[in-house]
């Protein structure tokens, strides 16, 4: 059985054999540590750098992110979306929208992302495209009821990626409402005929599902 210790060594040198981040991605890392409650939210090099690579793999027209925080994964995925691409990013929180919004205001990015207020699910009902990607890392409770919004929507080879999906381990024997809700995600993933998925153990598990075509 891996140690705590040994499994920090091995996260911080697959950190350092990731691509480097922006320094503006790096400022805002600093920042959200600074200023932020529960600043352990943000993304990261690691994950933010998977997203990058995975959006590139993709060139999604639109990306719909549910959870933008400080808005480190937004820009580390705008980094790669091609011309006509876009992001739709749902927050609820003004503080973290605000942060987000400094940060966009100073990226070439930025002007490919738009934050939406509110409920996430009242602004998935609002969307009336086609979804290419789907990145989901919010409020927990409501996982299952955003997969099931969402796969109408997205495109045939589309891909959801849900972070958290291991939740600190805790869904081998789930107790909190979080935990049993991404437990059923990840059954109803697994049971779904319409997608084929495979669970990453990256930082807290990053469940990757794609719509068959």
């Amino acid at each position: 059985m891996k140690s705590a210790f040994i499994f920090g060594l091995i996260e911080d040198y697959a950190e350092q054999h990731t691509s480097p981040e922006p320094a503006l991605l790096t400022e805002l890392a600093e920042r959200t540590y600074a200023e932020m409650e529960r600043p352990q939210m943000l993304t990261g090099r690691v994950e933010g750098r998977f997203l990058k690579l995975l959006v590139a793999l993709v060139r999604p027209r639109l990306i719909v992110e549910i959870g933008t925080f400080t808005g480190y994964s937004a820009l580390s995925m705008a980094e790669a979306l091609p011309p006509e691409g876009r992001i739709i990013s749902c927050e609820i929180d003004p503080k973290a929208q605000a942060m987000a919004k400094s940060f966009f205001a100073r990226s070439s990015f930025g002007e490919k992302i738009e934050i939406r207020m509110g409920a996430a699910l009242e602004t998935l009902a609002e969307i009336n495209e086609t979804i290419d990607f789907a990145f989901i890392d919010a409020d927990k409770e409501n996982y299952l009821a955003y997969y099931q919004t969402l796969i109408d929507k997205m495109r045939p080879g589309g891909l959801m990626v849900f972070d958290n999906a291991l939740w600190s381990g805790e869904v081998l024997a789930p107790r909190s409402e979080a935990a049993k809700t991404i437990a059923a995600l990840n059954e109803a993933l697994k049971n779904d005929d319409r997608v084929e998925t495979v669970l990453l153990t990256v930082r807290d598990g990053m469940q990757i599902a794609r719509k068959r075509e």
